[in-house]
């Protein structure tokens, strides 16, 4: 088992198809292990299944890093009602792209992994949601539906085993908020896409009130893998406590932006030596985890496992490992700004708290960036970042709030530069 401080190289798990020519066709994907680890699921028990995705110790890779195997656990076993699998493949947060070039490089993964889930939940039909914009990726997915239907691994009678399942991709409006999965069990109903008042859980009554496991794309990609490798080889990469490789997205600043899979727990120092360093030589000023929705972290960070307890006891979250790293041309307000002008505009209004808190903070930090602001602003924002954190119908509100609150407490003074320009300005005018 590796240490949280010092991951061992790993094999490209994940990413071993993505640079092999043609990676996308179900024929690249036969040659390479493809679809071998569904022969081997259907021949177990779907309690089997659940119970080996639970002793991997597979967590989440969509933010919240909940264990997946226990989340499947939560599926009743009879079927009086359909059961159905909903992949959250949205993926609309600031810096977050490691789905799609998934989805784009190696389509069938994601397939085998649903038919695999799907077969260990009793599911029989189950539902892709991606994002509107992607558009090539909502082909490349359906011609490698189309591809495994031909080939027997979609469909009735899967494979002789009796079961049967069919995939849908759903293109979706391009909202943030249908990132959350209760929203967007509600755009894929065709409703607005607003978050949902829980209890009752997607696993009692989601998708038309009928029990739903909501997963995402590279969580159900890591199943086949699970399935031919087993739960202790799993386990031989990343930590005791969050186990497996992971794709880090590394955008901003850097010599090679791009995906990287690398061991969870591994740091950023690490990840900046895979991507060629700090681009022009500029020195990190500030960066984010995992997207615009984490609380940053500075230089301070640089060794900072990045695994889910890592992340969370330096102060920030994993979150989607959209690693997003700024140099010292940078200034954090900026920053900050625009990143709060993204959730003004992509809160959808539900509830007081998030509709009106990332208004008055996007417009505060307006009036500061131009030069206009006062020191009681910083005070103000803090205000509001509190009553907004904690009290928002669904995490948007939480994720506002967090670059605001890791930028003034790692750099208040360029908050307060903001106010002593506005103060010399006034100063000048009435002397």
């Amino acid at each position: 088992m590796t240490t949280p401080n010092k991951p061992a190289p790993v094999t490209p798990v994940l990413t071993k198809r993505w640079l092999s020519p043609t990676s996308w066709s179900i024929k690249t994907y036969e040659q390479l292990e493809g679809y071998t680890a569904l022969r081997k699921a259907l021949k177990g028990t779907p309690e089997q299944l659940v119970q080996l995705v639970k002793d991997s110790g597979l967590r989440g890779r969509g933010g919240a890093g909940f264990p997946a195997g226990i989340k499947w656990s939560f599926m009743p076993p009879n079927e009086d009602k359909p059961h159905y699998l909903v992949i959250n493949a949205d993926e609309g947060e600031p810096g977050t792209c490691k789905d799609i070039p998934l989805m784009m490089a190696d389509p069938h993964s994601l397939i085998e992994g649903c038919i695999i889930a799907s077969y260990a939940m009793r599911s029989h039909h189950c539902f892709i949601y991606v994002r509107g914009e992607a558009l090539h990726c909502i082909r490349r997915l359906n011609a490698a539906i189309r591809e495994a239907h031909a080939a027997g691994y979609l469909g009735e009678n899967i494979l002789d085993s009796g079961f049967d399942l069919e995939i849908t991709v759903h293109a979706g409006a391009g909202a943030y908020i249908c990132g959350e999965e209760t929203a967007l069990l509600d755009s894929l109903e065709g409703r607005r896409g607003q978050p949902r008042l829980k209890p009752p859980f997607p696993a009692a009554a989601g998708l038309y009130a009928a029990p739903t496991t909501v997963n995402n794309v590279e969580t159900i990609a890591s199943v086949p893998f699970i399935v031919n490798g087993g739960a202790d080889w799993f386990r031989t990469m990343g930590t005791e406590k969050s186990p497996g490789p992971k794709i880090y997205s590394i955008s901003g600043h850097v010599s090679k932006p791009g995906q990287y899979e690398a061991p969870l727990g591994t740091t950023l120092r690490e990840l900046l030596e895979l991507a060629g360093g700090m681009k022009d030589g500029i020195p990190l000023k500030f960066w984010t985890p995992g997207g615009s929705s984490t609380p940053m972290f500075t230089t301070e960070h640089l060794d900072v496992p990045l695994d889910f307890e890592g992340a969370a006891a330096a102060g920030s979250m994993l979150g989607t490992t959209a690693v997003m790293v700024f140099n010292e041309t940078v200034s954090v307000p900026w920053a900050v700004m625009k990143w709060t002008q993204f959730y003004e505009h992509e809160s959808c209004g539900k509830c007081t708290p998030c509709r009106e808190g990332t208004y008055w903070l996007a417009g505060i930090l307006e009036r500061m960036v131009e030069g206009r602001g006062t020191e009681a602003d910083i005070d103000t924002l803090l205000d509001i970042c509190d009553n907004v954190l904690g009290r928002s119908f669904c995490a948007l509100g939480d994720g506002a709030v967090s670059p605001i609150t890791s930028g003034i407490k790692y750099f208040r003074d360029e908050f307060l530069a903001l106010c002593e320009q506005n103060r010399g300005a006034y100063v000048g005018a009435h002397s």
